[in-house]
């Protein structure tokens, strides 16, 4: 069975004990790698601050400040907009622009020519388009958005970590300032929808007493927010399935078991995805996430704190230091806890009744953090319903409608880009090629609609 390159990071879990302590330029990080104990350091918000390291991130990669916004506020606002109702609209949305995309693909090439691209461009390319469009309503400029993006997400964990190169800076400056550009709501001089998300969220700061250059910068922030990860995800996703048949084939046969909606045959459309059942496909993206998702969450200590661990012992944590947790060193790649935890394994998420597996042990005592792709506490990703729902619309309408297969049935999988870890997706260095086409019984009706008109 394939592995994927970790960097030998199974060694890395079995040399090190319940917690370590490093000194990353001149401050000591204590990493805790215990699920029993990440409780006492995501409920506490009396000695451990979760706000200072973010604003600081926020200020040196955005250029950001919101000292206005209260953090619960800004939480507030997201669950109104990516839950419920709101979220229903949103995911109506995602899946007419999905759809959109892949249809004005056909244009310029043949219907039963194969089409080669790197599968990490496409999965990018189709998932932060349909999401700015959803989001942002911008059709005019979103070409030019995703270019500039794409520019500047391959600089960003630099900016982050202060370590970039003074050319890559320049370059990454301007296209940040491109992007402030193109983001600039036109709207603001009438004709937008009361239901616009951008028109909310400018309204949202404007009430928290953000200034307009600040409410600009903040658009890109929340633009790279909600479409840094789903493109990665449903790469590796693809991914894993193409280079593992049996996966492949347990995901298909689930969607063959689908009720597919009445309508345009042309178009085949599964009745609102959100609500199937789909116990395979959520293993996949389950066992997917554990392999790909490199959260680092992290607190400053703002008060001397004595850490209770899980089995009794007790740390000392100084003000001034950092605790962090790194879920993709434990609990998603401990040994003990998921067995071969560097192998893709589609059914490791599924009970035999296929129903989804969530019991995991650590030295006899059941698992609350068995994976955290997602975060935990006040970390957890509010877009989670609606980053997942996209994913799956997408995959879904991928392998409903195209052929896909590797140019090299050989190829490995890229390995990780190292600078990635710590935001979110694990990003390739460099890409999977592909070649795709429309399934056959999509081209004939095609081509029968071409000769009607």
């Amino acid at each position: 069975m394939d592995t994927i390159a970790t960097d030998s990071r199974a060694a890395v879990i079995a040399s090190l004990l319940r917690s370590q302590q490093v000194r990353v330029a001149g401050c000591y990080v204590t990493i805790l790698l215990d699920p029993n104990s990440f409780d006492a350091v995501l409920n506490d918000t009396i000695c451990l601050d979760s706000t200072r390291n973010r604003s600081k991130i926020i200020h040196r990669v955005f250029d950001l400040h919101l000292p206005s916004v209260q953090p619960g506020a800004e939480r507030r606002w997201m669950e109104k907009h990516f839950q419920g109702l709101s979220l229903s609209r949103l995911v109506t949305s995602m899946d007419a622009e999905l759809q959109e995309i892949l249809w004005s693909e056909q244009t310029g090439w043949g219907l039963t020519e194969w089409k080669p691209e790197g599968l990490y461009s496409l999965c990018y390319s189709f998932l932060f388009r349909a999401g700015y469009l959803t989001l942002f309503e911008r059709k005019e400029n979103a070409a030019a958005v995703y270019k500039e993006f794409r520019k500047f997400d391959e600089l960003l964990a630099k900016l982050a970590r202060g370590c970039v190169r003074s050319g890559e800076r320049k370059e990454a400056y301007t296209s940040r300032q491109r992007l402030w550009e193109l983001l600039s709501p036109k709207w603001l001089h009438g004709g937008a929808s009361d239901l616009c998300w951008q028109q909310s969220y400018h309204s949202f700061l404007q009430q928290e007493g953000v200034d307009a250059e600040m409410q600009r910068k903040a658009l890109l922030l929340q633009l790279w927010t909600t479409q840094c990860n789903a493109g990665p995800a449903a790469f590796w996703l693809l991914a894993f399935l193409l280079k593992h048949p049996e996966a492949m084939e347990a995901v298909q046969a689930e969607i063959r078991g689908l009720t597919l909606q009445e309508g345009s045959q042309q178009r085949p459309h599964i009745q609102r995805l959100e609500t199937q059942r789909t116990p395979v496909f959520d293993s996949v993206l389950s066992e997917t996430l554990r392999l790909t998702a490199a959260v680092m969450i992290t607190r400053e200590v703002v008060k001397d704190k004595a850490l209770r661990m899980g089995n009794g012992e007790t740390y000392h944590l100084r003000r001034g230091d950092k605790v962090s947790l790194f879920p993709l060193l434990s609990p998603q790649m401990d040994p003990h806890i998921h067995q071969d935890p560097q192998e893709f394994k589609y059914d490791r998420f599924l009970n035999e009744d296929l129903t989804m597996k969530d019991e995991f042990y650590k030295e006899g005592r059941r698992l609350k953090y068995f994976t955290m792709p997602w975060g935990a506490g006040s970390n957890i990703c509010v877009g989670k319903d609606f980053a997942v729902t996209s994913i799956k619309k997408f995959v879904f309408l991928i392998l409903t409608h195209l052929e896909l297969k590797l140019c090299d049935p050989d190829a490995e999988l890229p390995p990780f880009n190292r600078s990635r870890y710590g935001f979110g997706m694990l990003q390739p260095e460099g890409d999977l090629q592909i070649q795709y086409r429309l399934k056959r019984t999509l081209n004939k009706m095609s081509q029968s609609d071409l000769c009607e008109q």
